[in-house]
């Protein structure tokens, strides 16, 4: 018997792909210094070429999804954590979110020709050049029957690391050093994240100490600065030995790892509950001539086709 549209909650035809140490969560004991080094490794290729966009947007977007990842893993309950970035530019619209278990997705709404256009004049644009002026949101969701928590800032910096440094400072008042990379490398797509956050000055393990606070993170931050992009996107270079090549003075302790997956959660049943809001005339006009409908998932790109009989309004239920 054939399963109803609005019950059939199997995923598409999509990867089935987990990296179990794509977060590696660390701090620096006895400073108030705690950080999340991101690498998803070969999830990166496999979700970007999802999506047919020049390598300019395509970078713009893996550096997205490795800060969401960096971030939802700092959440201690059940939810996601998303960045959206709404512009005038070229690139009007990227979403990116990511569960506290892991699971990544994104959506960028690119203007090809605009995008053509632009590196035309400027071959290596920066995120601003792509996203022009706009907000930046960055949003904590733990289900449906809780309030979101959500900060929005105006898009200030040249960079995407520019964009949330700045949101860090003006929203949450926090102290935040980020280090972000996406690249085409010869194993594809690689993207990477290095985070460090300051905490309250007693925040660490107490030891013995002739530093200040300040005098501590200024030197994990400059410590973190040598990072370079080759090093991040590195597969074989382990995320514990890069760590200790930064940190191995300063008091490094490594925390337990936290997988990354390929994250959509479309179905047939979610899309079913989309098209009955629409009345039957809309449902009527969105039919091919096979009487079917055909809807897209933004975020992993698979096409879902239904028969027009089987899709009612809610309207006449």
């Amino acid at each position: 018997m054939k399963t109803p549209a609005f019950l059939d909650r199997q995923r598409p035809d999509v990867p089935d792909l987990v990296v179990p140490g794509g977060v590696t969560p660390f701090y620096l004991q006895g400073r108030p210094v705690r950080g999340r080094l991101v690498r998803p490794g070969v999830l990166a290729d496999v979700m970007l070429t999802r999506h047919d966009h020049h390598a300019a947007v395509t970078r713009l977007a893996g550096k997205a999804l490795s800060v969401v990842a960096a971030l939802a893993s700092a959440l201690k309950f059940q939810g996601s954590f998303s960045l959206q970035i709404k512009g005038n530019g070229p690139v009007s619209l990227l979403v990116a979110d990511c569960t506290n278990t892991g699971a990544l997705r994104f959506y960028i709404r690119a203007d090809e020709e605009a995008v053509t256009a632009l590196l035309s004049e400027k071959p290596e644009p920066s995120d601003y050049d792509l996203t022009g002026d706009g907000y930046l949101a960055l949003t904590i969701d733990q289900g449906p029957e809780t309030e979101r928590h959500q900060g929005i800032v105006d898009i200030s910096g040249d960079s995407l690391t520019d964009m949330i440094s700045h949101y860090f400072k003006t929203s949450e008042q926090h102290a935040c050093w980020i280090s972000l990379h996406c690249e085409l490398t010869d194993a594809g797509w690689r993207t990477g994240a290095l985070i460090l956050e300051r905490l309250a000055d007693d925040g660490g393990i107490h030891i013995e100490t002739d530093d200040t606070p300040d005098d501590s993170w200024n030197t994990a931050t400059i410590l973190a600065s040598t990072l370079k992009a080759s090093e991040l996107l590195d597969d074989a270079l382990p995320p514990r030995e890069l760590l200790f090549r930064l940190f191995h003075a300063e008091g490094l302790q490594i925390g337990q790892p936290r997988a990354l997956a390929y994250g959509c959660r479309c179905s047939r049943a979610r899309l079913t509950e989309i098209l009955q809001n629409f009345s039957d005339d809309d449902l009527d006009h969105m039919m091919l001539d096979d009487r079917l409908i055909t809807m897209t998932c933004e975020f992993c790109n698979i096409s879902f086709h239904f028969q027009r009989d089987d899709i009612s309004s809610e309207d006449n239920d």
